[in-house]
Formats: structure tokens, C-alpha cells, sequence
């Protein structure tokens, strides 16, 4: 007999927003908070995350941005429920949750039909590790980061479709696959691509790279200072503290 999987209670952005996740699975880190810190979206502005899990990066943008409409799309159903449930308890009405396994989208009429305007902004922290890693035992967990290399490409291509021109698409990746993504954002006529690498501390290689492409942009690549997360003694930076607890942006 299958049994629910344990839920833990806990809070994102300094106790602003209460989040539940599984006990068993991919937990949340630091991603989604930064990603969502690096989306441009403003007032009424419609977004799209994919592969979304329990809400985390949908909440912390709204929290940052008032009265988004957005939409997320996750392939895990349980976690597509606990996405809901955990948006319904923080008020976000206007964010839906989507089960969908990308790169195939949803039916236009589940995102609003064909009369609805483009999207306006997508993000994404799509799976990290290639189906030839080693595996784990936990299959939701799993799920969430084990990705064939090549299929990044396809997220990329899938979600920029969806994109109105000049729109932006965000990615939060580790900086071993930046090549992969800067190609699949060239070949899907995304520009202005901007490099934002998180430091984990000072003179340390980054492992989590924030990337943005523009739709149509004809401007060239940034590489941009980026963010030192951690000061020596391990404790947030000022300026991480900013983005993880206050909600404040991370790019213009």
C-alpha cells in the first residue's frame, strides 16, 4: 500500500512566506530564491515557471512583485497538490499550478487560451545531472535532477516559445553547464544574454550561475560581477541577506 510522504513546515524569505515540502525528495535551496530575485517581471506582468516544485521561486516572486499572474508547471502530481496547497496558504490566487512534464506544454486553453497575450517572463531550475550520474533512491528526488544533457536544449526551446517579444527566460544552473545554455538561449533567438555567477565566498569558484536571455534582443552578452554568498565565517553576505530574507532583486 502506498503511504503520503512526510510534509515538513517551513518559511522562505525571513518568515514572509510559509512553505511545506516533502521530507523525502529534492529540497529546496538556494535556487529558486536567487532565481526569482533575477526575474524582471513588474505589476500585472505574466509569468510561467517550469519544473516548479512546491512553489518556491512563484512565491517569492509574487511576494517581491505585486499582482503577477503566473503559472507553474510541474510533472510530480503529489507535488503538483503540494504546490497548491502551499500557494492557497499564502494568498497567491493569481498563480496556478500546472501538471505538465516539459518540454511539452500544457493545451493553450489551460494557459489562457490562444487570446491571452504572451508570456512576459519564464524561469526555470531545470534538472542538474545527466541520466548517466548515479541515480538516487529516492525517485521524486531523482526526478527533480536528473536530466539528459541534451534535453536542456528542448526546456529552453519550449519555454522561450512561449515568450512575447522582448520577454525574458531565467535560468538558475551550476556553472558546468553555462556552454549548454548560452547555445540552447542562441538557438532559440534569445539575446541580450546576462551572466551572473554566485560565489559561494570570496576567491571560490561559483557553482550556481543565474542566466537571462532576452527574446528578439539584438544587444550583446554581459558577464556581470555577480554575488558573494557567504562571508568567511560562513554567515551571509549583506548582500545575500538582501535577496534570501528581505525579497530585494538581484539584476535591473
Amino acid at each position: 500500500m502506498d503511504t503520503m510522504p512526510v510534509v515538513t513546515q517551513g518559511t522562505l524569505l525571513d518568515g514572509r512566506i510559509h512553505y511545506k515540502q516533502f521530507r523525502d525528495g529534492n529540497r529546496t535551496g538556494l535556487e529558486p530564491v536567487l532565481m526569482a530575485a533575477c526575474v524582471p517581471a513588474r505589476r500585472g506582468d505574466c509569468v510561467v515557471e517550469g519544473g516548479c516544485g512546491a512553489g518556491a521561486g512563484l512565491m517569492c516572486l509574487a511576494s517581491r512583485v505585486p499582482d503577477i499572474v503566473g503559472i507553474g508547471l510541474e510533472c510530480d502530481s503529489p507535488t503538483v497538490a503540494l504546490a497548491r496547497a502551499n500557494l492557497r496558504e499564502n494568498g497567491f490566487d493569481s498563480i496556478r499550478i500546472l501538471h505538465a512534464t516539459l518540454p511539452v506544454m500544457p493545451d493553450d486553453s489551460l494557459l489562457g487560451g490562444p487570446a491571452i497575450r504572451r508570456i512576459d517572463h519564464a524561469f526555470a531550475n531545470p534538472p542538474w545531472h545527466d541520466h548517466a550520474s548515479t541515480s538516487s533512491p529516492m525517485g521524486r528526488r531523482d526526478m527533480a535532477r536528473r536530466l539528459p544533457k541534451a534535453d536542456l536544449a528542448k526546456w529552453v526551446g519550449s519555454l522561450s516559445a512561449q515568450l512575447r517579444h522582448h520577454g525574458t527566460l531565467t535560468l538558475a544552473l551550476p556553472a558546468r553547464l553555462l556552454d549548454h545554455a548560452i547555445s540552447a538561449m542562441d538557438d532559440s533567438r534569445l539575446g541580450d544574454i546576462t551572466i551572473f555567477p554566485c560565489w559561494p565566498r570570496q576567491g571560490v569558484a561559483a557553482k550556481i550561475v543565474l542566466l537571462r536571455g532576452r527574446m528578439a534582443s539584438r544587444a550583446p552578452a554581459r558577464l556581470l560581477p555577480g554575488i558573494v554568498l557567504h562571508r568567511a565565517d560562513g554567515a551571509f553576505t549583506d548582500e545575500a541577506r538582501a535577496i534570501l530574507r528581505d525579497g530585494q532583486a538581484l539584476l535591473p
